[in-house]
């Protein structure tokens, strides 16, 4: 039996190349039907549609970008899902709110099938180069099951107990990376708008204490305004608001993420949200323009 992959976006195809390059046997599906086409150059058989796919293999990742995607994949609502699913491990990769996760479990798990959440932490060149790290939460004889399965893709997994642990554990990642990329891009400008070489500032964060990955990631992309995308702002103000309901269910409060998700929608909304993360530097400087009362 393959192991289906349905999703071949800005992360699952990278992916799902990773796991063709390792000889997974792999069937897969994209809703859009060009982007099958490196994997079928990579050795993976191309499915007509979901159903072949859960029809053919016995564990199907989804690498989905929402909660609509992952319901139409697996025919959710309607009698197709029982028989999709039944006898067959779900491994949910992508990041929707925990409490859709729960309750597509139960669901599952009802059918006859087995789930495990299995979001990943990085973008587009750690998912390119096997650096990703997966969270992974379900029944555990699912989770251990599955594990072996991602080490093509990922640097490390850590298992999160049951689900949603591992939605809960990506969401919490999420808060600082979003928080930590735009307090870097908000630097980035103050010390630019201060008149100060943007390299130099960047070579001085490198040497210091704050350098990270994520930094030396997003440095050359702020400092030749590369909006190329590796994380898309559309996708960061998803997973903001995803978060920022998290923490409102369970009354936290999260004062730097809820700043964060005003600059990303104003990001959004300016045109930009298909650009790198970065591009929230885009809503930093309209805001400077708007106080200094130039036009933007």
């Amino acid at each position: 039996m393959h192991v289906g992959f349905l999703g071949l976006g800005v992360m699952g195809g990278p992916m799902a190349l990773r796991l063709a390059a390792a000889g997974t046997p792999l069937v897969v599906w994209n809703r859009t039907p060009h982007r099958t086409e490196p994997l079928r150059a990579a050795g993976a058989e191309v499915a007509r549609d979901p159903a072949e796919v859960f029809a053919r293999a016995e564990v199907v990742l989804l690498m989905l970008a929402d909660e609509a995607a992952v319901d139409a994949v697996l025919g959710r609502g309607t009698p197709e899902q029982a028989a999709r699913v039944a006898g067959r491990t779900v491994v949910h990769m992508g990041t929707t709110s925990p409490a859709y996760s729960r309750a597509l479990e139960a669901e599952i798990r009802a059918a006859g099938g087995h789930y495990v959440e299995a979001p990943v932490s990085g973008s587009r060149v750690p998912a390119e180069q096997g650096q990703l790290v997966a969270m992974l939460a379900g029944e555990p004889a699912a989770v251990e099951g599955v594990r072996p399965l991602l080490a093509p893709m990922c640097r490390e997994t850590f298992v999160c107990g049951a689900a949603p642990g591992a939605l809960l554990m990506k969401l919490s990642v999420n808060l600082f990376l979003i928080t930590l990329v735009t307090g870097l891009t908000e630097a980035f400008h103050f010390a630019q708008r201060q008149g100060l070489d943007p390299r130099l500032f960047l070579d001085v964060l490198d040497a210091g204490p704050m350098a990270s990955a994520v930094s030396r990631m997003k440095a050359p992309k702020l400092r030749e305004r590369d909006f190329g995308v590796q994380a898309a702002a559309l996708d960061v103000l998803k997973n903001n608001r995803l978060v920022a309901e998290a923490a409102r269910e369970a009354g936290l409060a999260s004062p730097l993420l809820d700043v964060c998700h005003a600059l990303f929608r104003e990001t959004v909304a300016q045109g930009h949200g298909g650009e790198d993360m970065v591009a929230v530097l885009r809503a930093i400087e309209a805001r400077t323009e708007r106080a200094s009362g130039h036009a933007v």
